[in-house]
């Protein structure tokens, strides 16, 4: 369901997921609301539950996980996608996911769609388009020719739910390309304040979002994000030549420790270079006393330490650097949707983008790449080996004369 602004589709994908949760017969049911965001989540969606399950007798709230348990067994509960472990190896018989554009692409192909696959459960993806070029629009898309899927675009000019003088307030008060992609369900509208959308667009153009490959010839750095706790971390992998910089894969995981990175990238068996992270790796954990840097170190990781530098000057420089990049489109698509959708904060009161980054799923990767296109340089970038000269060995006799010829005239 692609809605504009105040179209309803929260509160009533949320009453249709009540309703199944009260009606079911399946035993122990589950239902999740699924946001960007676990704040977000309980701002948008907590008052809806409790207001359409307070009425059922024996009903149960549990205000820490935003929970709801219904007297026949099942439950309602509320999720943020900025924590997917939090949801990862439960079932599922229905889901909605929130604003899906704002969402990992990843999550409901490797978490969400296996938890509906036993119970046979629904899923519902509800928001506004961020571009063409996200998992929300390609699932849009094939829903339309797929006879099994419920689509509907809702358009602020056509649904009658605005007022009409309001709409033309509101047209006055954004800017067109808001209005285009929040009240018109328009995908063709530039994602506001990205930071890098057209030169990620440029890159596809030119065709430096395509296969590749792994040159055995040459290391291959890493550049981190390295997480805090149980947050995600972020890797680029990339190779230098010359001055160009080619970015063969991506991995991102979350509330993992450093021995598991270490196993996954010992089982990509690329031959090594250097690990570029950020300044703060040298701040001893307070846990074990030993800085980052130290626990790679002793896990055979080579790391360099990036320069400390504001996150405007790395931005540009991600800026800069992006036109001497090659993407592996396959291995690294997540991280290049970060990329593309990685945007400033809006200030709703002051009507303006912000200096700071907003915090989100893409911030990682988009950090890793700060890193990346801050230390590339300082790479000095290794040369295939030459292949050994032919010396021929064999003459005719005309050849050899003239050999011979031409040295004595030497």
């Amino acid at each position: 369901m692609v809605c504009h602004r105040r179209a309803g589709k929260t509160v009533s994908c949320v009453a249709d997921l009540v309703g199944d949760a009260k009606f079911t017969k399946k035993q122990d049911a589950r239902f999740a609301y699924v946001c960007p965001q676990y704040g977000q989540a309980k701002d948008v969606a907590w008052l809806y539950v409790r207001r359409l399950t307070c009425d059922i007798p024996g009903v149960k709230f549990n205000e820490s996980e935003l929970r709801a348990d219904l007297p026949n067994g099942a439950r309602v509960r509320l999720y943020g996608a900025d924590n997917p472990d939090s949801i990862r190896g439960l079932y599922l018989d229905g889901c909605i996911l929130d604003e899906f554009a704002d969402m990992k692409p990843s999550l409901w192909g490797s978490v969400i769609r296996p938890m509906l696959m036993d119970r046979k459960g629904w899923a519902a993806f509800i928001g506004t388009f961020k571009g063409r070029s996200n998992e929300f629009f390609r699932i849009v898309e094939a829903s339309k020719s797929n006879p099994d899927w419920f689509h509907l675009t809702l358009k602020a000019s056509e649904s009658g739910i605005l007022p009409a003088e309001e709409l033309e307030d509101a047209r006055l008060e954004m800017t067109p390309e808001q209005y285009a992609q929040e009240m018109e369900c328009s995908p063709d509208a530039a994602i506001m304040g990205a930071y890098w959308g057209k030169e990620i667009a440029a890159l596809e153009l030119a065709g430096h979002i395509t296969s590749v490959p792994y040159d055995p010839e040459l290391p291959v750095h890493t550049a981190w994000d390295l997480g805090i706790g149980a947050s995600s971390m972020a890797i680029w992998f990339f190779q230098v030549v010359a001055d160009e910089v080619r970015v063969i894969d991506y991995y991102e995981n979350h509330g993992q420790g450093f021995p598991h990175y270490a196993s996954v990238i010992a089982a990509k068996d690329y031959r090594r270079g250097d690990d570029w992270v950020p300044h703060d790796s040298r701040v001893p954990e307070m846990g074990t006393g030993r800085t980052r840097l130290e626990t790679m170190i002793a896990l055979g990781f080579k790391p360099r330490v990036v320069p400390n530098h504001r996150v405007a000057d790395g931005i540009n420089a991600v800026r800069v650097t992006l036109p001497k990049i090659w993407f592996d489109k396959y291995r690294c698509a997540d991280g290049i949707e970060a990329l593309r959708q990685y945007q400033s904060e809006y200030d709703d009161k002051a009507r303006l983008f912000r200096d700071t980054p907003k915090k989100d799923w893409t911030s990682h990767p988009a950090d890793a790449m700060r890193y990346l296109c801050m230390g590339y340089r300082e790479i000095a970038p290794e040369k295939p080996k030459p292949k050994p000269r032919q010396i021929k060995t064999q003459f005719t006799m005309d050849e050899f004369t003239k050999a011979i010829e031409r040295r004595t005239s030497d």
